[in-house]
């Protein structure tokens, strides 16, 4: 059965059938080369979906895109530039900043691409920098946006592993300015060697004024993370805190939200959540049947008896899931694979929150990464020039965030220190 399953879906994804429905096809037909009842199929892809963390995901979703249309976004970034924007090299600094804090309530890479790079890479080219390297920056600081919790593939996860959300958010928080650290060094000695944005202090308000102007914007996160770990709400519950905080701001105090606008906001929401859920019901249902077949202990088994230490597992484990997240979306890959390699972690004496953080890493370098990279795709989009384009400037990008990624796998401290202080 699993050999059929997994030779449909490699079909599928050779034929450029969509993940979801190759996956779908791959695991009807695992249920029919065992015979079994077809009902398992509508049970289990019920059983995918009916799960009350999964509701987080089309609110923060819904809240991303408010906040894009209702001028949040375009506040965000006039408040970041007014702190990093004034010394060379300073736009692409106020990028990575701005995609950092806007990811603390969107949760989405795609939304942060879209709401951000609508402003900043117009802007970057305009300040005398390649449309190309705008683009690969705008894609690769916008993977912040499931690093920062809130985060869809951290829900996924915790659903998937049965692991506290909670914890896994407040985790993330190392890695993410870990990250977002490395990439904003990394721009400014980038463009002090190419010469690039000597200019970029042009039109910088101050920060006092900046701050003022984005005042209620910034109050955004620190509601929706404060009430989470304040235990006001739960991170299913602050979701739509965020949809609602995002809907007054954008329509009454800003006012850049018209009853008009709704409808393309809504529309525009509903489509992005109908695709990630479709993966989750299709994954759901290949995860149990592969589960029944024991392929999880096997390869937990081969694994323990191949790679002998934790350092080695976890070696292993990194370049399997950065050639994986190359291929497959970074939702299905967490559903399928969290529940098989998290037991397996913890084997080898790794905290399971732990593990998530860098499963949530690694898969999110494949939002950067040829040949489906979901994040390449949008910036490119809002740039309007084709993927190849961007390559050259996208390698130097990805080795930094691999370079991070080795910290965070290696430096376990970095996820668990401030988990540890809140929850133990």
């Amino acid at each position: 059965m699993t050999i059929a399953m997994l030779i449909t879906m490699m079909l599928g994804f050779a034929l450029s059938v969509s993940v979801a429905v190759s996956i779908g096809l791959a695991s009807i037909v695992g249920i029919q080369v065992n015979h079994a009842n077809m009902l398992i199929s509508v049970k289990e892809i019920f059983n995918a979906v009916n799960k009350f963390p999964l509701a987080a995901i089309p609110f923060f979703i819904l809240a991303g895109n408010l906040m894009e249309t209702g001028g949040i976004s375009r506040r965000l970034v006039d408040f970041a530039k007014s702190i990093v924007g004034g010394v060379q090299g300073g736009l692409p600094m106020t990028c990575v900043l701005t995609c950092m804090i806007f990811a603390a309530v969107s949760g989405s890479s795609v939304a942060t691409t879209f709401a951000i790079g609508a402003i900043l890479i117009p802007a970057l080219v305009e300040h005398g920098y390649p449309k190309s390297y705008a683009a690969a920056l705008q894609a690769t600081s916008a993977e912040l946006g499931v690093i920062i919790p809130p985060s869809i593939p951290m829900i996924l996860y915790g659903v998937a592993a049965e692991v506290s959300i909670g914890e896994l958010f407040i985790a993330g928080f190392g890695p993410g300015i870990l990250i977002s650290g490395a990439l904003m060094v990394f721009v400014w000695i980038y463009c002090k060697w190419k010469g690039w944005g000597k200019n970029d202090g042009d039109g910088r308000l101050g920060f006092w004024t900046a701050t003022r102007k984005a005042a209620w914007a910034l109050l955004m996160p620190v509601i929706i993370l404060g009430g989470i770990y304040g235990g006001v709400f739960t991170p299913t519950e602050a979701s739509a805190v965020a949809v609602l905080y995002a809907l007054i701001v954008g329509m009454l105090i800003y006012r850049e939200i018209g009853l008009k606008d709704l409808a393309a906001v809504l529309r525009k929401s509903v489509i992005s959540s109908a695709v990630i859920m479709f993966i989750i019901a299709n994954a759901g249902l290949f995860a149990f049947l592969i589960t029944r077949a024991g392929v999880p202990d096997a390869i937990g088994h081969w694994l323990e008896q191949t790679l002998q230490s934790p350092h080695w597992f976890l070696l292993g484990v990194n370049a399997a899931l950065f050639v994986i997240g190359m291929f497959i979306e970074t939702s299905a890959a967490i559903i399928v694979l969290g529940p098989i390699l998290a037991p397996v972690a913890m084997h080898f004496g790794v905290d399971p929150v732990h593990f998530g953080l860098i499963m949530v890493v690694n898969l999110a370098l494949g939002m950067i990464t040829p040949p489906f990279g979901v994040n390449l795709f949008a910036a490119c989009t809002v740039a309007k020039i084709p993927l190849e384009q961007i390559i050259k400037h996208l390698i130097p990008f990805v080795l930094v965030v691999l370079a991070c990624l080795m910290v965070i796998t290696y430096v376990p401290e970095l996820s668990l220190g401030l988990r540890d202080l809140v929850f133990k």
